[in-house]
Parts: C-alpha cells; sequence; structure tokens
C-alpha cells in the first residue's frame, strides 16, 4: 500500500507519542439505547484494486474492501489491546501458540462452519508449499508447524519463542473453506487459485464479515450490502455497540481517479468519506458538514532504488548498489522542507524504518540524521557520491554528473498519477536531486496497478530451480531477475514499518525473502539480526537488537527514507465511529450516521 503518517507537525521532534498514537482501551459497554440500521455508507477511493483475492492480496486500499466482508483471526484496538475475532490466541511461553477458533462460524452453502481444520489446511497446503506463492507464504516457513488439535482448536509451534508472535502478523489468517482449495492443490494451479471467482467476489463468507459484496464493478465501483448474521453480534466478550452491528443497510465504495473530485465529493455531501490532501486539511474541518480526522499510521514515504539489472539507465553500472552512492542520494533532499511545505506539517522526517511513536524508536543517538542540518546540501551529496564512483567511469563535470560517454546523468521517477500531491512530492524530489546530486530526474507518473505488474513485479523465469532463489514474482530471484519493463526510482508504494513488532519488516531487507521487487543486497547480517530479535528472551533484549537492526538501516539507506505523513482523511460530519488512532476503523461495523 502507499499511505502513511505519524504526527501533526513538522520536525525533527516528536508530535504524536505512543500513547495519544495506540489511544486507550474502549469499554466493553456502551450506556442508552443502540443506534438505528439505516441508509447508505459511500466511500471514494483513488484507483481500481488488483484483486480481492483474501490470499492474494498485498495492497492496503484493496485489504480494506475486504474487510468489509471478511473478518480476519484478530485485530487490535485502542490501548494496544488485542480483539479475538475469528479465533483466540494463547500461548505460555512464546514457543507453542494455541488458536482457538469461535463456535458459530459458517461460510456460505455449500461449505458449512469454519472449524481449525480449514486454517491449518490453508497454512500447509498453500503458504507452506512451493506452489502457490500466496501472499502470506513468508509467515509460515517450513521451520514453523501447525497441526489440527480439536475440531475447534489448532496449534502453531515456533522454531524459537516469540513473545511478541501476534503482533508479527504472522498468525493473521482469513477463513478459506478447505473444500473450496482442495482442487487447486490436487493440481498446483496456482493461476486458477488466484483467479477463482467465489475467492475474487468473496463468494463464501456467509456470518463472517459485517457486509456481504453484491455488485463488483472492476473500474467503477464495489457495492455491499448488510449481513444480518454476522457472528459478532452474537460474541460475549465484543463491545455492545456489535450487538445490532453493522448500523448501515448499504456500503459502496466507488472509484474517483482524481484527487479534486473525491475532495469535492466529500464537501457537497455526495460520500461520506475521502482522503483529504494536506493543504485542504484547514479549509474543509471549517465546513460544518465535514470533519478531518489527522490519524497516525504505519506507512512511510520512501524513495526506492532499482538495484536489479534493469535499474539505473543512466549508463553502465548501477550506482544504486553502492552504499555511499545512496547515502549521497540521501543528503540530497531537504527533508524537513518537503514535510513542512507540500505536506503541510501533517507528517514527520523519518531516518530510520520507525515512526517515532513505536515503542521501539531507538535513541536519538543512535541514528544518523541524514537529509538535514550538516547532513544536507551539496557538500555532504556529492563528497559521498564522489567516494562511490571513485572506482568506476563517472565523474562530475562542472554542475552534473556524467556518465562515461561524458553525457549528463538522467534518470526516470515514477510517481502515481491522479494525485496533485504525489505530483508535487516527485517534483520537489527532482529538483533537489538536481541541485545537490548534478543528477536530472525525470518525474512521471504512472497507473499504480500498471505500475504493480509491468514494473514492480519481476517477471518469473520458466527455470526458477536454475537460480539461488525464486520466491515468487515480488522477489523471482536475483538481479539477473527482472520486471517487464525497466524503472530507475519510484515514489509510488509506501511500506509498513509494522510499529506493534518491528521483526515483521525482516520481508524488506533479507536478499532472498517473498519480497524484494528492488534488489537490495543488505551489506550487514540482516537475516541472523532479525532472526535474534525474533528470539529475544525479554522485551529490554529484544529493544537492544532492534536498536541494531535501525542503525544499519539507517547507515545501509536500501531506500530514501524520507517522512511519516499521517492519514487525513474527511468524514461527512454526522458520522458517528472514526476516531485519531493508530486503531481507527478496527470497530468499523459498530459505524452509524447520527440523527
Amino acid at each position: 500500500g502507499c499511505t502513511g503518517g505519524d504526527g501533526t507537525e513538522s520536525s525533527d521532534t516528536p508530535t504524536t507519542t505512543a500513547g495519544n498514537a495506540f489511544g486507550t482501551e474502549e469499554p466493553t459497554a456502551t450506556d442508552g439505547e443502540l443506534p438505528e440500521v439505516r441508509g447508505t455508507y459511500r466511500t471514494v477511493t483513488a484507483g481500481r484494486v488488483n484483486t480481492l483475492n483474501p490470499l492474494y492480496n498485498r495492497a492496503g486500499g484493496a485489504g480494506t474492501i475486504i474487510g468489509y466482508a471478511l473478518d480476519g483471526g484478530y485485530t487490535y484496538r485502542p490501548g494496544n489491546e488485542r480483539f479475538d475475532q475469528l479465533y483466540e490466541l494463547s500461548s505460555d511461553r512464546g514457543e507453542v501458540w494455541t488458536a482457538s477458533v469461535r463456535d458459530g462460524l459458517e461460510f456460505s452453502e455449500p461449505y458449512g462452519q469454519v472449524t481449525a481444520e480449514d486454517f491449518v489446511y490453508q497454512v500447509r497446503q498453500l503458504h507452506q508449499s512451493d506452489w502457490a506463492a500466496t501472499a502470506a507464504a513468508s509467515s509460515w516457513p517450513d521451520s514453523v508447524t501447525v497441526e489440527q488439535t480439536g475440531e475447534l482448536e489448532f496449534q502453531i509451534e515456533l522454531e524459537t519463542p516469540n513473545l511478541l508472535y501476534p503482533e508479527t502478523q504472522d498468525p493473521f489468517l482469513y477463513p478459506v473453506p478447505k473444500a473450496l482449495l482442495e482442487p487447486y492443490v490436487a493440481e498446483k494451479d496456482e493461476q486458477g487459485l488466484q483467479q477463482d471467482q467465489e475467492l475474487l467476489t468473496l463468494a463464501f463468507t456467509g456470518n463472517l464479515g459485517a457486509y456481504t459484496l453484491e455488485e463488483w464493478n472492476r473500474g467503477s465501483s464495489r457495492v455491499f450490502s448488510r449481513n444480518d448474521s454476522y457472528y459478532l453480534r452474537d460474541v460475549e466478550d465484543a463491545p455492545r455497540a456489535f450487538e445490532k452491528a453493522p448500523y448501515f443497510e448499504r456500503l459502496v465504495s466507488e472509484v474517483v481517479p482524481e484527487q479534486s473530485s473525491r475532495v469535492g465529493a466529500l464537501e457537497a455531501g455526495e460520500t461520506d468519506s475521502a482522503g483529504v490532501p494536506p493543504n485542504q486539511v484547514s479549509r474543509l474541518n471549517d465546513l460544518d458538514n465535514v470533519d478531518v480526522e489527522v490519524v497516525p499510521q504505519p506507512y512511510n514515504d520512501v524513495l526506492t532504488y532499482n538495484m536489479r539489472d534493469n535499474g539505473w539507465n543512466a549508463g553502465p553500472g548501477n550506482l544504486f548498489r553502492k552504499t555511499a552512492f545512496r547515502q549521497g542520494l540521501a543528503c540530497a533532499i531537504d527533508k524537513q522542507r518537503m514535510v513542512k511545505g507540500i505536506q503541510r506539517g501533517y507528517a514527520n522526517v523519518e531516518h530510520t524504518w520507525q515512526p517515532r511513536w513505536s515503542r521501539w524508536y531507538p535513541d536519538e543517538e543512535e541514528i544518523t540524521k541524514y537529509g538535514v542540518g550538516e547532513l544536507y546540501g551539496p557538500e555532504p551529496t556529492r563528497e559521498r557520491i564522489r567516494e562511490a564512483i571513485a572506482d568506476t567511469d563517472y565523474e562530475y563535470g562542472d554542475e552534473y554528473l556524467l556518465n562515461p560517454n561524458g553525457s549528463r546523468c538522467q534518470i526516470d521517477l515514477y510517481y502515481s498519477a491522479g494525485s496533485k500531491l504525489e505530483r508535487s512530492k516527485a517534483q520537489f524530489i527532482a529538483s533537489e536531486i538536481e541541485a545537490n546530486a548534478g543528477i536530472v530526474v525525470e518525474p512521471e507518473g504512472i497507473d499504480t496497478t500498471t505500475f504493480n505488474t509491468g514494473y514492480w513485479q519481476q517477471e518469473v523465469p520458466d527455470n526458477p530451480d536454475d537460480y539461488e532463489w525464486s520466491n515468487g514474482s515480488f522477489n523471482a530471484g536475483p538481479r539477473e531477475v527482472t520486471s517487464a519493463n525497466a524503472w530507475d526510482m519510484e515514489i509510488v508504494w509506501g511500506l509498513n514499518t509494522y510499529p506493534l513488532n518491528p521483526t515483521t519488516a525482516s520481508i524488506f531487507f533479507v536478499k532472498d525473502d517473498s519480497y524484494n521487487p528492488y534488489g537490495y543486497y543488505p551489506d550487514w547480517d540482516a537475516k541472523g539480526l532479525f532472526e535474534e530479535a525474533r528470539a529475544a528472551g525479554s522485551e529490554a533484549e529484544l529493544q537492544e537488537t532492534l536498536t541494531e537492526i535501525f542503525r544499519h538501516i539507517t547507515e545501509d539507506q536500501p531506500m530514501g527514507m524520507l517522512s511519516f505523513p499521517s492519514d487525513t482523511i474527511g468524514y461527512a460530519s454526522d458520522i458517528e465511529g472514526p476516531s485519531r488512532t493508530y486503531f481507527n476503523g478496527w470497530d468499523f461495523p459498530t459505524w452509524h450516521r447520527t440523527e
């Protein structure tokens, strides 16, 4: 996904602490009468989604849409308290975790009751297979043993204890009927599984979600109807507000590509929620019919470098692969000016892979602050780039970096089309790199779906066994395995920093994991340190190892870490439910319209 944020002002000072980012524990009961069920909730999104298949979706926006019709195993609510939805996780020492599945969970006909067998089959036959390449595959390595121990119980045994295992999101599963999966498993048919119509249209969801998907017009809208048999209505340990949830008869999610049109729809009362660009937050907040919530969240704004063989198209070699060159680029962009001027203060500068409000954020002195103070400007930028090109035929001629044939280096920068904010960020980055690094950058807007399939994902080779690794289309092999189209840099995607448990972020830094579209090879023992963090026997030990990881990430600069922008979301003022916490939306089925 490509959202992000952690604060409301722009500076090197934290603006959101763990306390107010996480909020306080929600009460388990409410006084007074419950809301009436009525009307339609409308929301707008920037683009179509690639898939609603819960086994293959990797995008945050599509995950929200899937969540309207299908709950996952658990979630978190204010107070950083786990809320068990489909199953309860428990463990004595963090090595063996027991998942107790709720009774009364039902798939749509003909699949019947949800049992532990459905979850165990999914893990063993898909996520731990060598053919299915599901989105959750990296969460279930062969070292994790999953066994059914009862009709409504299964156990997860880890190779080493992990006190924060649920926070990694690794044991998070969607329920999918075993009988639906069996034909694809028998044939090892990945393409068929990805394109199965019941999975794509969420036709199997029974009482497992607050709403039921009725229509999916891929380029224009998704229409849901109220699910009056939603299982959480009968769960005793759920807050009282769930007793009659959900409270809308219908839910409509429409695709509106232009940002101005989305904001206009919110302003005119034609939608109940829409993202609001930072430069319009104050104006919309002054309207009687709109409330704008500033929501901390874990996605960052990163400048990603393509270190695969089809990256760095300015000449021979690939300078992105050199740490000193990446450090130089990190010194070229004034992060504070970007946050203040373009993001209007609804963001914080990022220096390492964690928002400052995370409990795991390291001490400030542990982190080098590229892109601010003495580590911003042409001198620190070019000093590091000259170090990187010392053994090459690149050189500086006057103000510009020249490639070996004597012409100026020119590279491309892709950004998400349809957003003035994204275009402004791309233009700012391009001007900064040209001014401070002497490299010409050409920004180019692109549809996110097009970028995902044609640039971000690699073409999976016909002979994957001939490579050191091949882990699906997001890391189909070493650097010589590339996407269909060449690219240099991108700001299309932001990436999750997992502030509840940063060990989950190993997927971005271990070179042969299942997610490495950019071809990053760490100069440090990323795999070993993340394994050490997962095996920590105490929170103090975990913090020490995480601090070492964050220090390595900062120095190696695998991507240009720019900022943590907040989500600035506008809601119709008569919608009750949104909050200014990291967990905004955890109780979406209880949201309702006030009188």
